[in-house]
């Protein structure tokens, strides 16, 4: 139970727990309040180094298009697909009348493309199916993605959920080679980093777990509020809750004969 002298902290943390709830894939609520440390690669600049302006894109998993229409790509050649309803609706908001062909549809099964329709297909942090994407891609495609890791905000997790089950053990980069190889793909860049991640204040971490509840299954502060406490006097001691990230980035591409 929270106790009389924790009575603010705990009400302030309500708060964060009844806000949380996001609009594409935007953290701005807490953008003054946490902070992750750059990657040494850029995946903007990877896809940019390979895209031509006659490719023909599709962006899986595209969240609500932010990332996508940062690209710039000629519309008429663009793509995309999400399948989580509040940007299923906010893309046929934003990209269909932008021309992109946009479809509703989950990018971890099959996907609603003709086969060889794409040069280049990406994922950023989705799901995704090896075997339709070698479909879907033309011969000399690419798919290029970055990926969470398996290992993303452990210390997290253990500070607020111990014992939690990784959500999802199979996110590793030899796992990944490996899958990609077997259906058929080259893969031609393979990278891991586990950047730091830091909260100033336990309210950001509250928002932040109930927006990610795939990874933090079943947190609410009533369930937690022992363990945010925990995290409260780290941050009192520490200035700052520190944990890793974990991210992977690969490129796999389809032969130009489209053999194996």
């Amino acid at each position: 139970m929270i106790k009389t002298e924790n009575a603010e902290l705990y009400q302030v943390w309500l708060a964060e727990e009844s806000c949380a709830r996001i609009h594409g894939w935007d953290f701005s609520h807490i953008e003054d309040r946490y902070e992750e440390e750059p990657l040494s690669w850029s995946y903007k600049e990877e896809i940019q180094k390979r895209l031509s302006p006659t490719a023909r894109l599709l962006d899986t998993d595209t969240g609500g298009g932010e990332f996508l229409r940062a690209l710039a790509h000629p519309t008429s050649l663009t793509a995309a697909t999400e399948n989580y309803p509040p940007n299923v609706a906010l893309c046929r908001e934003t990209l269909l009348p932008l021309g992109v062909d946009f479809r509703a549809a989950d990018a971890g099964r099959a996907l609603p493309f003709a086969d060889n329709a794409f040069d280049m297909v990406l994922s950023r942090h989705g799901a995704y199916c090896a075997e339709e994407l070698f479909r879907v891609l033309s011969p000399g495609g690419v798919f290029l993605t970055q990926q969470v890791g398996c290992d993303n905000d452990r210390a997290l997790v253990e500070l607020l959920l111990p014992g939690t089950p990784k959500p999802f053990p199979e996110q590793t980069p030899e796992r990944m080679r490996q899958k990609f190889k077997g259906v058929g793909f080259q893969v031609t860049e393979l990278r891991e980093e586990f950047p730091e991640i830091r909260f100033y204040d336990v309210g950001a971490l509250v928002w932040f777990a109930r927006i990610i509840e795939w990874e933090f299954p079943g947190f609410s502060v009533d369930a937690c509020a022992e363990r945010l406490l925990c995290a409260q006097k780290i941050l009192a001691r520490d200035g700052v809750i520190r944990a890793r990230t974990h991210r992977i980035f690969m490129a796999a591409e389809v032969r130009a004969d489209g053999q194996y």
